[in-house]
């Protein structure tokens, strides 16, 4: 077996953010409790190629947008504990990357408008102003690839 290092593991990183059917985002609960949810990946490139031109674009690579309501308990979890993980995989291969940092909530109507689509009114009654529309920003400060029996971290962050 091959030893896979930094850059094989952001290949590897980059490839499962571009086509995992879902991401999990764990976030800490009022007792201090892990809680994880299965989201939309919005760089799923076949669920999502309107946004390609958007994450193509941006300076970390690596970092991540996440849409969900307002009135979700994930954003009374963060707004008391920013600390948060993204995990990305291929369930079927054994391969994953977790990504961890503090998130942050986006109310630049600019991105916001970049990161909606019609559809979205299922969730978001209102639409792009609807105050239920809450994107969340993760740039992550820490980085772990599993795949075929190893494990890589590096830092995710651009230098």
């Amino acid at each position: 077996m091959i030893k896979m290092d930094v850059e094989q593991a952001k290949k590897i990183s980059l490839e499962l953010m571009g086509s995992s059917k879902a991401i999990y985002l764990t976030s800490i609960d009022s007792k201090g409790y892990p809680i994880t949810r299965a989201m939309f990946n919005l760089r799923n490139i076949e669920q999502f190629p309107e946004f390609s031109k958007f994450f193509n674009e941006l300076t970390n690579p690596f970092e991540i947008y996440i849409t969900t309501n307002t009135s979700s308990s994930k954003i009374g979890h963060i707004k008391k504990n920013p600390k948060i993980s993204i995990y990305f995989c291929e369930p079927e291969d054994f391969k994953g990357v977790m990504f961890g940092g503090d998130v942050e909530v986006i109310n630049d109507m600019d991105i916001k408008r970049q990161l909606w689509l019609d559809w979205f009114v299922k969730y978001y009654r209102e639409g792009l102003e609807d105050p239920d529309y809450t994107l969340l920003r993760l740039r992550p400060k820490a980085a772990q690839v599993y795949y075929k029996l190893q494990k890589v971290e590096f830092n995710p962050g651009v230098d």
